[in-house]
């Protein structure tokens, strides 16, 4: 295959990602328009909390029922309602009048939300060549973080505007139209047209997605892969996600979509503005100008993963991500140290904040520059209240630029591999006729975790501290360097329908990561008798956990050592796959 996809290919990913880019835009406009509401509407802490989490609350449920209606629908119908959704939320927002319908249009957005995370990783996966398929879902995330850095910049050119946070919520309504003018030219999914018996037309689209220049053998062994692979699975519920061969893959998309949020980036994302005040970016539009500058670094080191992901794999980039992750979380704890102090943000009276960073942590409190005290808002005494930090001493200066260079690094390799790779891998690891619905209950995951995550962030800041919740994030993420190590497979350059076989067999998935070539799936006529139950379920957990197996061992020897040993849960597993 040539060193590119066909131009159909990417035009075909142009139209999808953008609701990679609402994605985005969606969940990083509220950065800049949380600063200016905030002090319009006069809203505490936990208000702040429900409108970045309205947004999570409405993902949740559209990402839980979009993988039923994807099955039942197709991919395209799904991206069509995702777009729709996404037009009337942003009218909604753009016209509240009230804290409780703002409320309201973000939980209708976060349909929409929840419907895109699930459905583009999936509808590109399974279009894409095998060849360029984690390129071309990375892609996915790049329009996510080309969306937030879009709406970084909204914010900060509409800072000063009157109104002007209504201008950025009605600004999510121009991409959502232009994907439902590219619709009429999108192909379904040839996995679901194979599933209606559509296969003149399913191989039509797989010939446009090759090119031309492929020979025809190469369309038709696709298309023999996935009637291989329908012939041999047999999960189509909810229910059977519980067998071995899938629930461990569910397990790794859930962890996955798990540490993604638990590694606090949403927070990074959702409050940056905030959370460079807090660090002494004394201004609304200068914290909201280094947003930018935080979320132009995702974008960028999003790029350079599509670059490398193909090259070195998902595990590795995972691998490398999550400790250069911890370390950012460390420095910015430390730098926050030097800002804020390790106080609980729970004082009786705001004359107790001796630092002005602790201060304007306490929605109750303001500073005062020319008193260098803390006072309650609307004291008369002290006319010049600000809830804004001059950096004024060297301890405060080191630990305001500290906290810009960690927050850059952190976000930085976040982006390079916990960004990217669980909606990657949660596209590539289900079988085929279990796909959507496993999608499904991993994107809730994600946002079920995201909905705490951010509703609980200020509120974390005042009780255990800033730096405290910082080092809680990076804790968890060196648990999750364990869990990828033991339970991650490589999937680099395999076809769909053969990354499932990774997780057939007692070895834990790394056992595999070094090879690429895992063992075939078992033919129907091979499970015709016990003996032929034991014998393919003996091939296929030696191939997963012996592929280098010394020449010595042979594989008869093998196949004898594993028949004595087999229990009956493996086959009752194969004989359900069967049927």
């Amino acid at each position: 295959m040539s060193a590119v996809p066909p131009r159909f290919v990417f035009f075909v990913v142009f139209c999808i990602t953008i609701g990679g880019l609402l994605f985005g835009y969606d969940t990083g406009v509220i950065s800049g328009a949380l600063v200016v509401i905030k002090d319009e509407w006069h809203l505490s802490n936990t208000q702040q909390e429900f409108i970045v989490g309205g947004t999570t609350l409405g993902a949740i449920v559209g990402g839980l029922f979009a993988g039923y209606f994807a099955d039942r629908w197709g991919r395209r119908v799904i991206t069509f309602l995702a777009s729709v959704v996404f037009i009337i939320g942003a009218l909604i927002m753009t016209f509240s009048r009230n804290y409780s319908v703002l409320i309201s249009g973000r939980v209708v957005v976060g349909l929409g939300v929840g419907a895109a995370s699930m459905v583009v990783p999936l509808y590109i996966g399974e279009l894409a060549p095998k060849e360029f398929r984690g390129r071309l879902v990375t892609l996915n995330v790049l329009a996510i973080t080309g969306g937030q850095l879009i709406a970084y910049l909204i914010a900060w050119g509409l800072a000063d505007v009157h109104n002007g946070w209504r201008w950025m919520f009605a600004i999510s309504a121009f991409p959502a139209a232009v994907q439902l003018f590219c619709l009429p030219w999108l192909p379904e999914s040839p996995r679901v047209l194979i599933r209606r018996g559509q296969e003149d037309r399913a191989r039509a689209i797989l010939h446009r997605v090759y090119g031309s220049k492929v020979p025809g053998s190469v369309v038709d062994e696709e298309l023999e892969s996935m009637h291989r692979s329908m012939r041999t699975e047999s999960a189509a519920r909810y229910r059977d996600l519980l067998h071995a061969t899938n629930f461990r893959p569910l397990v790794v998309a859930c962890v996955l979509q798990l540490m993604q949020q638990f590694s606090g980036f949403n927070t990074a994302m959702y409050y940056s503005a905030t959370i460079l005040k807090m660090a002494g970016f004394s201004s609304t539009k200068s914290a909201t100008q280094f947003s930018i500058a935080i979320a132009a670094t995702n974008m960028v080191m999003t790029i350079a993963a599509i670059a490398i992901i193909d090259r070195y794999g998902r595990r590795k980039l995972l691998l490398v991500s999550f400790v250069g992750m911890i370390l950012g979380l460390i420095l910015l704890g430390i730098a926050f140290v030097f800002i804020v102090g390790l106080v609980k943000i729970t004082k009786a009276t705001c004359a107790e904040y001796a630092l002005c960073g602790a201060c304007t942590l306490d929605d109750k409190c303001n500073w005062s520059p020319g008193a260098g005290l803390c006072a309650a808002k609307g004291d008369g005494m002290f006319p010049d209240l600000t809830d804004a930090c001059d950096s004024t001493t060297t301890r405060e200066r080191a630990g305001t630029w500290l906290a810009l260079a960690s927050l850059v690094f952190y976000v930085a390799l976040y982006a390079i591999g916990l960004g990217n790779v669980p909606w990657l891998v949660q596209s590539e690891i289900f079988a085929n006729g279990i796909r959507s619905k496993a999608g499904s209950i991993a994107t809730a995951t994600n946002w079920v975790s995201n909905f705490i995550v951010s509703v609980t962030f200020l509120t974390m800041t005042q009780h255990i501290t800033a730096s405290g919740t910082f080092w809680f994030y990076a804790g968890i993420l060196s648990a999750g360097v364990c869990f990828v190590f033991a339970m991650v497979p490589e999937t680099k350059g395999l076809k769909l329908e053969d990354v499932q076989k990774l997780f057939v067999g007692s070895s834990l998935p790394f056992l595999a990561r070094g090879t690429n070539t895992p063992p075939p799936l078992p033919k129907p006529d091979d499970l015709s008798s016990d003996e032929g139950v034991q014998d393919t379920a003996a091939e296929f957990s030696d191939a997963a956990a012996t592929t280098n197996a010394p020449p010595s061992i042979t594989r008869h020897e093998r196949r004898s050592s594993r028949r004595s040993s087999s229990g009956s849960g493996t086959s009752a597993s194969l004989v359900n796959r069967d049927r």
